[in-house]
């Protein structure tokens, strides 16, 4: 079976092509449309040789952009498929589901009415997702799709660990509660940790920590999430690149009154002018933070310090909330290519059973690796993260389920 996964954002369409077998799955091509609808529009596309390609033209509006992915695949030149006819379905990644998806679901009409009901929640996300959905109802009208929610894995969360401390009229109302996100990529993860380690998935209590430049950390205790950092929006729970993460509500209306500022330049601030950019005044690139770290810079010191320290409260409190640890695990681009950052975050967690190995530590960039010492009570394992691998097989169980009924 052969799948076609995208992520459409606001101005960009990553995507991938999979091929699907009862025992294997290969990428055929991958790649991305960027600035989709600005000046200088371009598509990347990769095939499963390496070779790259750089196309630039006129990309208006997601449909046009979808259109550009499904003419190159299927081009001479740089096609991997002969015929539209061969994608067999199309998974789409959807940020946001609210209280209404607790799994992926094939995609219908009122599937898609009730994305349009969550769009509240996420006005920056469920928008660009619902284009592609209807560009590829549109260029190809007869293959199924299916949506994949950035949410639907903690919804496994008790309601103590998931509501928060305000009128209940105001989640009963606007559904104001934890939702947590990054869903897909801790999914994977944690079962992928548990495949490595050869541990049954479901008598296991891990910690996932998904480091990039949004960062959030998931509690999963025998095979469900329990509790997550991220909450009603992607800004609570650690410091990123450039969202501030916790940060005390009266901060938040001190700071609005005091630089006479509203709600959306209050949302700016705290989603693209905070976090190791706004601290260190350097950059939200981890990489460029190391180096300037290196150099003496001691804003730069006192970002990475807050970074990590907060990691390590939130692996503390989860440690709690599940009563242990057996796996800690280490994903995204900084948790799976900074050794400095897993060195800082695991260093002091001793008394939790955390030991790593240096030697299997340092150097590490984006392998599977167990980098925990012999002996270690709390195995600690670097995991890199394959959302589109989840979307893939999602797709491929939902859409056999309603071929074989």
């Amino acid at each position: 079976m052969k799948i076609l996964v995208l992520n459409c954002g606001s101005s960009s369409i990553k995507y991938q092509l999979f091929n699907m077998t009862d025992s294997e799955w290969s990428v055929m091509a991958k790649g991305g449309v960027e600035k989709v609808g600005l000046k200088g529009s371009f598509l990347k596309h990769e095939k499963s040789s390496g070779e790259k390609v750089l196309l630039e033209g006129e990309i208006l509006d997601h449909q046009t952009g979808i259109d550009y992915i499904l003419g190159v695949l299927i081009s001479e030149r740089h096609g991997c498929i002969e015929d539209l006819n061969e994608i067999d379905a199309v998974g789409h990644r959807v940020v946001h589901g609210g209280e209404m998806f607790n799994s992926s679901v094939f995609i219908t009409d009122d599937v898609i009415k009730k994305m349009e009901e969550c769009i509240d929640l996420a006005p920056l996300h469920n928008p660009p997702n619902l284009k592609g959905i209807e560009a590829i109802s549109s260029l190809l009208p007869d293959v199924p799709q299916v949506g994949v929610f950035d949410t639907a894995f903690h919804q496994t969360m008790p309601k103590h660990a998931y509501m928060y401390g305000i009128p209940q009229s105001l989640y009963k109302e606007y559904g104001i509660r934890r939702y947590g996100f990054h869903g897909t990529s801790h999914r994977y993860v944690s079962r992928r940790a548990c495949e490595i380690l050869d541990r049954d998935y479901q008598t296991q209590k891990i910690v996932s920590c998904h480091l990039g430049n949004g960062a959030s950390i998931a509690a999963i205790k025998n095979g469900e999430s329990v509790d997550t950092s991220m909450g009603f929006t992607p800004i609570e729970g650690l410091m990123m690149g450039t969202r501030c993460g916790d940060l005390d509500v009266g901060a938040v209306t001190y700071i609005m009154e005091k630089e006479k500022i509203g709600t959306r330049s209050a949302s700016t601030l705290f989603n693209k002018h905070s976090g190791m950019l706004g601290v260190t005044g350097i950059s939200s690139d981890m990489r460029e933070i190391e180096d300037a770290v290196e150099s003496g810079d001691e804003n730069a010191r006192m970002g990475l310090e807050m970074y990590c320290y907060r990691i390590k409260k939130y692996i503390g409190s989860y440690a709690a909330a599940m009563g242990g640890i057996d796996i800690l695990l280490f994903t995204g681009g900084i948790g799976e290519n900074a050794d400095l950052i897993r060195r800082k975050v695991c260093d002091g967690l001793d008394f939790l059973g955390v030991k790593i190995n240096e030697n299997k530590n340092t150097g590490l960039r984006g392998k599977e690796m167990d980098i925990s010492m012999s002996g270690s009570q709390v195995r600690v394992v670097v995991v890199p993260t394959n959302e589109e691998l989840v979307i893939a097989q999602d797709t491929r169980g939902i859409v056999e389920n309603l071929v074989n009924r």
